[in-house]
């Protein structure tokens, strides 16, 4: 009746919620008489509120549907239920005002925002809003809606309504249904997700929630029933009836057929999902286009001494009073404040009975396989740790990748005319993207520097045992540092807008170049000086500090494995320098582009030259830091040889080589110094770090190859002291690299005037692990899950598994350390579409490359990546029309059976994230390092 009383043709994304006596929201349910379910009639009102979110706001077809949408969309907003950040929350309130107002004019936006209120705190983004609403002039309230349900969809918290529940272990989390599957969040962050696909049977007992999984030959998993344990049976069932009828909208063709009542005895509830399915829905509204009513969206008639309410002053034309003030309206649930707790997975339970069970029966013709959000195999892997932590093989496996990008958030999904119209907008002078990539660059670094000065010093200032002299150097450091890059950041910001602007009216001016604004940044940078020396000086101080202090170590190690610590912490303390030669090799490219006739190209060249100045002041120290900090680096990821990180010792290559011994070849992992190679194997503590086997005097030492000696392929001899050890790399040029570097380092070894033999000692570890020389890689594996030995401190329980030595580990190659001053170079960050190599829709993300790794955010505003991918032993390519991708811009990365695409916005990033993710995947030799050129 209410959907008749609307003319509202879409209804059954709807539905009518009201308040039972347990002063719970509940839906009505469709099936069942009124007078059963609603005791008190007088006093209940029955709310026209949104029941189903679309993943997507394509699907809906009604121009009415979508401003209902909105209208809903506002309310979670005000009510604080749709959380987003302070930059989000500003757009989506310039969106409605617009709808409300029309276009900007600042006086009468002023005083609107300031008689009502769209969300909580909102004086303190008044200013951004009405930026924001600047910029949406000669927009319709039905465009409006449009974008602000566009931005709404992307967001994580949209359509979610939790559901407060526990693990096994106690901890808090909240439950809640999506289109694509049961979710689980803690607090507001969303930590796993169940896919329908995987599912097999939702049930529950009591006040036991269980979902179970659908057995998957590709994981050796014995337990595949989860259980959360909810408030009450009430709060259970009332969960479990609208998983079902998630399920059934989303996913089926059809509404399921009624089940046979039975003629004596009935166990287990009758409730089935009643209506339409989305598929349906769809299917009617495009074959009966031509019945369409009429829906002219015009803009609010609002006062400005309405109340604080956002929904009363809605007021629209709508046919036969659709929407009467007040008439759409949620009540603000209560819900329950959750401390995130531990990365804590739900316990799990094979038997028992349940009161009610609901078997997950996918259509054969599922029209969910359209929908762009669901992500097949690559869901299995979905798990609560992705980024700090490598999934582990099974022993005898073959290695899978060790983080795949799951990020199934399917709000991101962009259709390819809304990417193509975005593009026409968009300027395409080469030094337009050359800026946007400083822009982009320019946001990562500076949460780079935030997280120094804000999250670790809040960190350090808690602690008792951390001197004030360090802190003083960390806050006299990087403070001066970030309050002068975040007044770069404005006027960047400010300069694009200007650029893109003027672009979109077709006018030229004086905007549409940054030089005179690099040039001023490094003329102010050069006073600065002394805190980019300085940098160095506090990846020392804080090692010296630590070394005293095991309690601080514990502390740096327990940052390190935050999610926002994404990289090790001394390489952001490094950023501050790193990012000299970013802006170098920027200013480069815009000197090759501009004619020296342009009126920026005095800027850059002058800019250029103050930056390659400042950077030669700089340079040798940095070298010197470089090194040192990743000889720090593998301390903690090797057991059994102490004080690695010794002056006068350089890092040259790590990665993986088999070794030839009487068991045939077993897989070592290699470390070349300037005086020493040494080897060892993964797995003997259940950190997984890398204990030392065996350590190699370079002086003295001979290299030569032997595949026709032993007949293994690419294999080449060490011969030191009378002893030979014969090793095989993976491809010839891996063998290469390595015996070109061995060569390089025994020269050096020979020229060094000191004794060496006393330089690695054995820690204790090594000597209470008791690994053996014979032991072999099958023994290994067989202890990776044992507990630490006695005599491991509990910092050292307290390791990163995505550290390089690992990634080379899994993916059996090498890095050197020429390769790590190329990845230190060629950072890059920016939006890029990605899609699996079996999914139909593409999925925009905001990538970081660093430290041979893919960063996953959903926006660049997000504290902490969501996922990350090494790339590491990956191959890139362009995809061409033999991929059946018939877009431009589009690159393939490749490695064993996954397959990913990613599509960038224009020719030159297409180039630019080609070059610097070719860096990280095809590792340099010498002779191509020092011969290469920088690209145009």
């Amino acid at each position: 009746m209410v959907c008749l009383h609307l003319n509202l043709v879409e209804g059954d994304y709807f539905g009518l919620e009201f308040q039972s006596r347990h002063r719970r929201m509940v839906w009505l349910d469709l099936l069942k008489p009124i007078r059963k379910q609603i005791t008190r009639p007088k006093h209940t009102v029955l709310r026209f509120v949104v029941k189903f979110f679309p993943p997507d706001q394509s699907l809906l077809l009604e121009d009415l549907s979508r401003y209902l949408f909105a209208l809903q969309v506002r309310q979670d907003l005000a009510s604080g239920r749709l959380t987003c950040s302070d930059a989000s929350a500003a757009l989506l309130v310039s969106h409605i005002i617009q709808s409300e107002i029309g276009d900007f004019e600042e006086t009468q936006c002023r005083q609107h925002l300031l008689n009502t209120n769209y969300i909580p705190d909102q004086m303190a983004l008044m200013d951004r809003i009405m930026e924001f609403h600047h910029k949406h002039i000669g927009q319709t309230p039905a465009e409006s809606d449009h974008r602000l349900l566009e931005v709404a969809c992307r967001l994580e918290m949209f359509g979610i309504r939790l559901h407060p529940a526990k693990d096994r272990e106690g901890t808090k989390l909240s439950l809640a249904v999506a289109h694509a599957g049961v979710l689980v969040f803690q607090g507001h962050t969303r930590i796993n997700n169940f896919n329908w696909s995987k599912i097999r049977k939702l049930s529950f007992k009591r006040r036991r929630f269980l979902i179970k999984l659908r057995a998957d030959p590709s994981e050796n998993v014995n337990q595949d029933t989860l259980e959360f344990l909810m408030a009450s049976r009430d709060c259970c069932k009332m969960f479990w009836k609208i998983c079902v009828e998630y399920h059934a909208f989303f996913r089926l063709f059809e509404e399921p057929r009624p089940k046979p009542k039975p003629v004596l005895f009935s166990r287990g509830s009758s409730f089935r999902f009643s209506g339409r399915t989305q598929k349906q829905v769809i299917d009617y509204v495009k074959e009966n286009e031509f019945k369409k009513l009429p829906f002219d969206r015009k803009h609010s008639k609002v006062q400005y001494n309405s109340s604080l309410s956002p929904l009363r002053s809605a007021q629209v034309q709508v046919p036969n009073q659709a929407v009467r003030d007040g008439s759409f309206l949620v009540s603000s649930e209560d819900s329950a404040v959750l401390r995130p707790c531990g990365n804590s997975s739900p316990s799990t339970q094979r038997n028992g009975c349940s009161d009610q069970t609901y078997p997950i029966q996918e259509d054969s013709r599922s029209h969910a396989a359209k929908q762009p959000s669901v992500d097949r195999a690559e869901e299995v892997c979905a798990s609560l740790t992705l980024v700090n932590g490598l999934a582990e093989d099974c022993r005898g496996a073959t290695p899978s990748p060790l983080v795949s990008p799951m990020l199934n958030d399917t709000g991101a999904i962009r259709t390819d005319e809304e990417e193509d119209n975005r593009r026409k907008i968009c300027p395409t002078d080469k030094a337009y993207f050359i800026a946007k990539e400083l822009l982009s660059t320019e946001r990562t670094f500076l949460k780079d520097l935030e997280l120094i000065t804000a999250s670790f010093q809040e960190v350090l200032e808690k602690e008792e045992c951390v001197p004030d002299t360090l802190k003083t150097l960390l806050s006299s450091t990087y403070e001066p540092l970030l309050s002068h890059h975040t007044h770069f950041l404005q006027e960047l910001e400010e300069r694009l807008s200007l650029w893109e602007g003027h672009c979109n009216m077709q006018v030229k001016g004086d905007f549409q170049h940054v030089g005179d604004l690099l040039l001023k940044t490094i003329q102010h940078l050069k006073p600065l000086s002394a805190q980019l020396q300085k940098s160095s000086e506090c990846v020392y101080a804080l090692e010296r500090v630590c070394a005293v202090s095991r309690r601080l170590e514990l502390v740096c190690r327990e940052f390190e494995m935050q999610k926002v610590c994404y990289i090790p912490l001394n390489v952001f303390l490094l950023s501050p320098l790193h990012r000299l030669l970013h802006y170098r090799q920027i200013l480069d490219r815009l000197c090759k582009h501009h004619p020296p006739t342009h009126t920026d190209y005095s800027h850059c060249r002058a800019a250029l030259d103050d930056v390659c100045e400042l950077e030669a002041v700089l340079h040798p120290g940095l070298v010197e830091i470089e090194n040192y900090q990743k000889l720090l680096e593998l301390q903690k990821d090797v057991i059994g040889a102490e004080h690695l990180a010794t002056a006068g010792r350089q890092l040259i290559r790590l990665g993986c080589l088999s070794k030839l011994s009487g068991k045939g070849l077993q897989q070592r992992m290699f470390f070349l110094f300037s005086d020493v190679l040494m080897y060892s194997t993964r797995g003997i503590t259940s950190t997984n770090q890398f204990t030392v086997h065996r350590q190699l005097l370079l002086r003295g030492m001979t290299i030569r190859e032997s595949e026709d000696e032993w007949g293994v392929p690419h294999s080449f001899t060490l011969t030191v002291q009378q002893q030979s050890l014969v090793v095989a790399a993976c491809s010839e040029s891996e063998m290469e690299k390595w015996m070109e570097d061995l060569k390089m380092a025994v020269d050096m070894a020979e020229e060094s005037n000191g004794s060496t033999s006393d330089l690695l000692t054995p820690s204790k570890d090594v000597k209470s692990s008791g690994a053996s020389e014979g032991e072999s890689e099958e023994d290994v594996c067989g202890s990776r899950t044992s507990l630490p030995r006695h005599g491991i401190s509990s910092a050292n329980t307290l390791h990163r598994g995505n550290t390089t030595a690992h990634v080379c580990w899994h993916r059996n190659t090498s890095v050197s350390m020429l390769d790590f001053s190329i990845a230190t170079e060629n950072k890059l960050s920016g939006n890029l579409l990605r899609k699996f190599k079996n999914s139909n829709g593409w999925q925009k993300l905001w990538v970081v490359f660093t430290n041979f790794t893919l960063f996953f955010y959903k926006t660049h505003e997000d504290e902490f990546p969501l996922a990350s991918l090494p790339l590491l032993g990956y191959t890139i390519t362009d995809a061409g029309e033999s991929e059946n991708i018939h877009k431009d811009h589009v690159f393939k990365l490749h490695f064993k059976s996954h397959v990913y695409y990613f599509r960038t916005e224009s020719e030159y990033f297409f180039e630019r994230w080609m070059t610097v993710i070719r860096s990280a995947t095809v590792s340099a030799s010498r002779t191509r390092y020092l011969n290469r050129t920088e690209p145009d």
